[in-house]
């Protein structure tokens, strides 16, 4: 299994002078002390742990993370007393993104063996043509069952300033994961992709449909394709986040055609939003969204803002019969 969280701002108490975590201190806005952020912790290992529980399985293989401020709490949280003895590896570094929020990828170690990675700056200037600093785009090289993957850990920019906006930023953003498909390409015959993060768009919206230019069918795809089963989700009405009564599925996983192809050896099965009540809040003005940390400026103590995703993936196993 396959995952990805947006942590909602999984940041430490200490005031790092290089990054905008001036909130996220005990003297800020947030008040945001060491006991906020263990709650904060406990509640987010709750969630990981029980992504696989309602398909059976443990908890992902691979988890794609946004909004992680440095390595240290990533480490605090995969080596909570939940997590602990799924053994989970982290790939992560400190990039550019001013507010000092990071991509990072966790992965069990009996599952995932990662080879290489490399992180890809998205290069976009404002009107006023100063470098927005964002989030760079994570991609790890490793094997999974012994099958080479290559894995791509997004989160675009915000929707601030409008939808309109703000979009030539996520059209970058989308045009340089097909500048990295491209040059894996060039080195790998058909390679196995797996895109994960949150795209701040719907599998709906233009960086899907004309730039990725993703297939939501799998019956007539073809290997070189790119492949969103979530566009199914979205058209159902299904969602990650809420924002004034409306749902979007902005936390995403598409991947390559190659992998919706039934004589695939590592192959899709589903994909799913994991979203069981006590993800949820239950009461109020915001009953049914994401239970998150902080509403409306005040500390509820909840998990996160967007809900996780997921896909499940099947190996084809070769059976071998006796003639006796």
């Amino acid at each position: 299994m396959i995952s990805f969280y947006n942590l909602e701002n999984l940041f430490d108490t200490i005031d790092d002078p290089k990054v905008m975590d001036d909130d996220f201190t005990p003297g800020g806005d947030y008040h945001w002390d060491s006991t906020r952020y263990e709650e904060k912790i406990l509640r987010l290992a709750q969630a990981i742990r029980d992504i696989g529980s309602k398909t059976g399985y443990g908890p992902p293989d691979i988890l794609g993370v946004c909004e992680a401020e440095n390595y240290r709490v990533l480490s605090d949280l995969v080596s909570h007393e939940l997590l602990r003895t799924f053994d989970y590896g982290i790939i992560h570094r400190d990039g550019p993104d001013e507010r000092g929020i990071d991509v990072a990828l966790l992965y069990r170690k009996a599952s995932f063996s990662p080879v290489s990675m490399k992180w890809h700056p998205l290069l976009i200037r404002n009107e006023e043509r100063f470098r927005e600093f964002t989030r760079d785009q994570l991609v790890v090289h490793g094997y999974m069952d012994g099958l080479p993957i290559y894995l791509l850990v997004n989160h675009w920019p915000s929707r601030r300033g409008g939808e309109m906006r703000s979009r030539p930023y996520r059209i970058a953003a989308a045009e340089l994961n097909l500048e990295i498909m491209d040059s894996i390409r060039t080195i790998s015959p058909e390679p196995i992709f797996i895109a994960m993060g949150d795209f701040n768009d719907n599998p709906t919206d233009y960086t899907f449909r004309k730039v990725l230019r993703v297939k939501k069918d799998s019956d007539s795809i073809q290997s070189g394709d790119l492949y969103n089963p979530m566009t199914v989700l979205f058209r159902k009405g299904m969602g990650s986040l809420a924002y004034r009564d409306s749902w979007s599925l902005f936390d995403q996983i598409y991947m390559s055609g190659n992998l919706a192809k039934p004589e695939s050896p590592l192959r899709f099965w589903k994909a799913g939003i994991h979203n069981p009540d006590f993800l949820t809040q239950r009461r109020g003005r915001f009953k049914g969204y994401p239970f998150r940390s902080f509403t409306s400026g005040n500390y509820t103590g909840g998990y996160s803002d967007h809900f996780p995703v997921y896909a499940l993936f099947v190996k084809q196993v070769k059976v071998l019969f006796r003639d006796d």
